[in-house]
């Protein structure tokens, strides 16, 4: 490290010579990338967060490009009539398609959803039940008409009270596929006081200012066209999910801005407070003939180490995300808050610098030499600490979930390059402060003399504190198995009152319970009947945790060939034979009047004869009927762990030929994201370890040194997991990622203290008493950096906060306690050296 350190040692004197220049060319170059940095946008599509390998990944691309994927704007009426939903819903319907997206010159919507005639489907329901369906259908026709035969007869007894039951749960299957097949005319409520219809816009939903511009121009229509004169009872609420997504993405947005605000404060104020504070009273205590300046020249000087140090790092967290722009072009839901971490986590290193900086000039040194010192002393603990957090963090590339990859990346580059300004831009400020006489110093060379500002000699009750820290290690080792990991994705979503509006609302109206179903695309129709019957044997065999609650594909329901046509025309020609038999012929039954007219279909259907709200599910943006199966589910997909056992059941079809079919839903794509994740934490947990204890073994060139650096870090880390189990804290989705930033993060204090420890080669009061401060301060600012997010409506982003709030916490306390008591113990027993 030493060797590395003094190659680029020239580039102080650098600093020292042209320091305008050097801070005139970073800050130009940061305007430059900056530019491109606030260009950045977020993406919550979880796809993006799989790598493009991924097979459901490729498949869900498929799907989109095959059948589209567009999310409709939806609307929702209520009000006590009927009539009056109606009417105002034609009203807005036509009003709707007339409203134009001014700048882009064009309508907002291209179609809508909202009447369905569905007379042509009963009059040919028939034609469209799959075979199996056709065969209950004959099955209970037979039996009505035994049953109708022996109540004819005068012998007859009814012994069985619940034949009739029996025999009408036969249809049970047909019953629910009718009922699917065949919806109310208007989406309604049960009581028809609710209302909806849908809006399909003309724009993506990723374009936001699009979407901003379609929702107030919206809002504004609503309010112009008066609900209430239609109705003084009536309500209207719209948009659904693609409102809630355009909600979302401000929420993140906010929040971020909301963090920052108060994190980025926090952290200000701290630092000035701190070294205005630690100057004055070293001010104070110096020379007296050199107390040249009043208490008030010292109060306006405050904001001095704050541009010092926070110029540095706003020029490297514009590199960082201009970077960011051009190497990702996105940031994710996890990414977007590191501009606010990387703000906390950078400027310790400034801290340290300046910190040093200041004990040397007041020792007397010469701004030159004061430099030189501080970049020769604290210079090789800045770049490790900065090294291992930096490397801890781009552990996460080699990830396959980009989560984990992009934040390695992204905070990984803000690390090294926040390192590098503070090491060779900081020094350049430094020196113009300097010149213009910003920082009051005077020469206090007795302050930091350790023979005469310390009380103890030895650290007390350290082998009591080792022992403690070894016992929570143990009773944490134990019980392990009470971390658990939070599946449950709603509780890890912010709530939307609006949106939750507009569910209770729409949710009136009566809806399947085939939901959130996922797709599995073919290359034929002969594969999709295989894909079908490998599914349906699943089902069958699958008794003890059943996931899929039905399949179905287009080519079964409707016959693309002319001899599969045929063949659904004979069996429905032999229903309607059932139905005219003399003993079934004249009875009144809803289920037989329902059949009845169902049946009436004589000859081969063509798909334009099929209502689009109905073939729309099944056919290629082309309006060709698709090679694709649809698979429901039977459990809620909200549930992670339910959503992992249905990928298990279906993500993955293969056929007895070898060809192998992936299934395509952002359900699916949330349940591979998990599985990847929890599978992959591990190894990116452990390689952190080994990537900070080897970087630990090239700093000390130890092996004892590089385990007593480690040993604060891990006993930080397995108490944050026992509070985790007190408090019922659980791992998720968001807090993962930020376990190894708190490897990484938590070691700088062990370095920093470790390294001041052996340049002292003496007391570890002295090192608490300089450097001590030094790290509690720059861990606060990035507790401060953190704890921003504690203040968000993101329920995912506080969990990340609270995790690295009180894990960098811990980390801290260890090395203030642990690590000192851990040093005190083994010199008492002469198994430490310098």
């Amino acid at each position: 490290m030493e060797k590395i350190l003094h190659f680029f040692r020239p580039l102080i004197k650098l600093n020292y010579k042209y320091p305008f220049w050097i801070v005139g060319i970073t800050v130009l170059l940061a305007a430059v990338l900056g530019n491109y940095a606030v260009q950045l946008k977020i993406d919550t599509d979880l796809a993006n967060l799989l790598p493009k390998s991924n097979p459901h990944v490729k498949a869900l691309e498929e799907l989109q490009e095959t059948v589209g994927g567009e999310t409709p704007m939806e609307v929702a009426i209520k009000s006590p009539s009927f009539e009056d939903n109606k009417r105002f819903a034609e009203d807005l319907i036509s009003e709707s398609m007339e409203l134009r997206d001014t700048p882009r010159n064009r309508q907002y919507f291209e179609r809508v959803v909202f009447h369905k005639e569905t007379s042509f489907l009963r009059d040919n329901a028939l034609y469209f039940a799959n075979p199996n369906e056709l065969k209950d259908i004959k099955s209970y026709l037979k039996d009505e008409i035994q049953s109708a035969k022996e109540q004819a007869s005068p012998f007859f007894v009814d012994f069985e009270e619940d034949d009739e039951e029996e025999l009408s749960e036969e249809l049970s299957d047909f019953e629910e596929s009718y009922e699917s097949l065949i919806p109310s005319e208007y989406p309604i409520s049960p009581d028809s006081t609710v209302m909806m219809f849908q809006l399909l816009p003309t724009g993506s939903k990723s374009n936001l200012s699009y979407l901003r511009s379609m929702f107030a121009s919206y809002d504004s229509l609503v309010t112009e066209m008066s609900p209430e004169s239609y109705n003084s009872e009536m309500e209207v609420r719209y948009g659904g999910r693609l409102k809630r997504h355009l909600s979302e993405i401000d929420s993140i947005m906010g929040d971020v801005f909301k963090s920052f605000a108060s994190g980025i404060s926090g952290v200000i104020l701290l630092v000035m407070f701190y070294f205005s504070i630690k100057k004055y009273i070293n001010y104070r205590r110096g020379d007296a003939e050199e107390k040249e300046h009043q208490l008030w020249e010292h109060l306006i000087r405050m904001p001095v180490p704050v541009v010092v140090i926070g110029l540095p790092l706003i020029i490297s967290l514009a590199w960082t995300f201009g970077i960011t722009y051009f190497a990702l072009g996105t940031l994710n839901t996890m990414t977007s808050v590191l501009f606010v971490i990387l703000f906390g986590m950078g400027i310790d290193y400034g801290i340290h610098f300046y910190a040093r900086y200041i004990e040397f000039r007041s020792k007397g040194k010469s701004i030159l030499d004061a430099l030189h010192e501080t970049y020769d002393n604290t210079g090789s603990a800045i770049v490790v600490s900065g090294l291992t957090t930096a490397f801890s963090l781009f552990v996460l590339i080699i990830a396959r979930f980009r989560g984990f990859s992009e934040f390695g990346f992204i905070a990984g580059s803000g690390i090294i390059l926040a390192l590098s300004c503070m090491l060779f831009v900081l020094p350049a400020l430094l020196v113009i402060c300097e010149r213009w006489n910003w920082i009051l110093l005077n020469t206090n060379s007795k302050a930091y003399e350790s023979s005469s500002t310390t009380l103890f000699t030895r650290f007390p009750m350290a082998r009591s504190i080792v022992l403690s820290g070894l016992l929570v290690v143990l009773a944490v080792g134990i019980n392990h198995q009470h971390l658990g990991f939070q599946y449950d994705f709603g509780e890890l979503e912010p709530e939307f009152p609006e949106y939750q509006a507009f569910i209770e609302l729409s949710g009136e109206v009566s809806q399947s319970n085939k939901r959130n179903p996922a797709y599995i695309l073919a290359d034929n129709q002969h594969q999709v009947l295989d894909i079908l019957e490998k599914i349906r044997h699943k089902m069958e065999t699958d008794t003890t945790s059943p996931t899929i609650l039905d399949v179905e594909a287009l080519p079964e329901r409707f016959p693309p060939t002319e001899e599969g046509a045929n063949q659904k025309l004979k069996e429905i020609a032999e229903i309607r034979e059932l139905l005219n038999d003399p003993f079934i012929r004249e009875q009144d039954d809803p289920q037989l009047n329902k059949l009845r007219r169902a049946a009436q279909t004589k000859t081969r259907l063509h798909i334009d004869q099929i209502p689009d709200y109905f073939k729309s599910q099944f056919v290629t943006k082309e309006g060709e009927i698709g090679n694709f199966v649809i698979v429901y589910p039977s459990v809620g997909l909200s549930d992670g762990e339910k959503s992992i056992a249905f990928k298990e059941d279906i993500g993955k079809i293969t056929l007895d030929s070898g060809e192998t079919f992936y299934a395509a839903s952002t359900s699916i794509i949330a349940a591979e994201m998990l599985d990847l994740m929890r599978s992959e934490s591990p190894y990116m947990v452990g390689a952190t370890f080994l990537v900070v204890f080897l970087l630990m073994l090239v700093s000390f060139r130890s092996f004892r040194w590089a385990i007593i650096a480690m040993l604060p870090l891990v006993v930080g880390l397995v108490i944050l997991f026992g509070i985790m189990m007190l408090t019922g804290m659980m791992f998720n989705f968001y807090n993962l990622v930020v376990l190894p930033a708190i490897l990484g993060i938590g070691e700088d204090n062990g370095v920093h203290l470790a390294h001041r420890f052996r340049e002292e080669g003496g007391s570890m009061w002295e090192v608490l008493s300089s450097t001590g401060q030094h790290v509690t301060v720059g861990s606060l600012t990035t507790i401060l950096g953190f704890s921003g997010l504690l203040f968000t409506s993101h329920p995912g982003l506080q969990s990340l906060g609270s995790m690295a709030v009180i894990g960098i916490g811990m980390t801290l306390v260890t090395a203030l306690t642990f690590l000192p008591a851990l040093i005190q113990w083994l010199e008492d027993r002469n198994w430490i050296y310098y």
